[in-house]
């Protein structure tokens, strides 16, 4: 069952790379294409430069000129221009051997000024510190970009065996508890938007992925107020997970709470954690002027 989940999650990762890339090209060609539709305001070498860093994931550390040419949808020219100035400016390394490139650790300041400046986060804090303290289990705050959930804050159990899962760690929002519980908090039509754009297939044999199904599992969400995920993503992982709103009542973030199924069995992790986990989101909430 390990090996069966390894590759389902591996699979997964590779499909959603290869889909953010392509959908970057589709963007990038969008823009360069279209006359009417083009944003005068738009500068055009620094959204080529993006493309360049976004070239690289998990899967793909270090590439090669060429490479990084077809990722980011540039000729060799342009790609050669990109990464040396991204090489002067300290986000991207070459190897002298290999000429191969990679991002450098400068790449995470965006990330640390991201978490410094939130104030998702710096609200979030101490409630999810002392639901960590509480249960002694993995808690996490994540919030929605377009079809995936970002994990912003995390507070890891000693019982993880599984470290994948970081700061920074997109997963796709459709088969996560802290993603359905954000959608189910969304307008319909917003909710079924992101639903129809997601590459919607199973990562694993516990995984509801078809739409009709996921439109059901977002009304019952909605609710009872909470969202829950046994093994959708992640053979062993069961998750509760509920929205944190703004002052004006729409989700811009979730709070959960992961155990091992060896741990725990999916009915006990709703009842146990639950109501902790809505509290917990609900008092974030309302530091940020929510009423609820």
């Amino acid at each position: 069952m390990r090996w069966f989940c390894y590759r389902y999650v591996r699979r997964g990762k590779r499909l959603r790379g290869q889909m953010a890339r392509r959908s970057d090209k589709a963007t990038a060609d969008g823009i360069e294409a279209s006359g009417e539709d083009r944003d005068p305001l738009l500068v055009q070498s620094v959204e080529k430069a993006f493309r360049v860093l976004r070239a690289f994931d998990g899967t793909r550390p270090n590439l090669s000129l060429s490479q990084i040419a077809d990722e980011a949808g540039l000729d060799m020219s342009a790609a050669q221009r990109f990464t040396h100035t991204l090489t002067k400016l300290g986000y991207l390394s070459k190897d002298t051997d290999t000429r191969r490139f990679e991002l450098t650790v400068k790449s995470l300041d965006f990330g640390y000024h991201y978490t410094r400046a939130s104030s998702l986060v710096e609200r979030g804090m101490p409630y999810l510190l002392h639901l960590s303290k509480e249960t002694e289990e993995t808690v996490n705050l994540t919030v929605l970009d377009d079809t995936d959930i970002v994990f912003v804050s995390r507070f890891m159990s000693r019982h993880v065996l599984n470290n994948d899962v970081i700061t920074g760690t997109r997963l796709p929002a459709y088969c996560t508890a802290p993603g359905i519980a954000i959608l189910s908090s969304l307008p319909e039509k917003d909710a079924y938007g992101v639903l129809e754009r997601s590459h919607l297939h199973p990562y694993t044999p516990h995984t509801t992925w078809e739409l009709d199904a996921l439109r059901e599992k977002l009304k019952k969400s909605a609710l009872r107020g909470y969202a829950t995920a046994f093994e959708e993503y992640f053979h062993g992982d069961l998750s509760v997970a509920a929205p944190v709103l703004d002052a004006n009542g729409k989700p811009y973030g979730a709070i959960n709470i992961a155990v091992s199924r060896s741990r725990y069995a999916p009915e006990e992790t709703e009842q146990r954690f639950s109501a902790l986990v809505t509290a917990a989101a609900r008092s974030i909430s309302m530091a940020g002027g929510a009423r609820r």
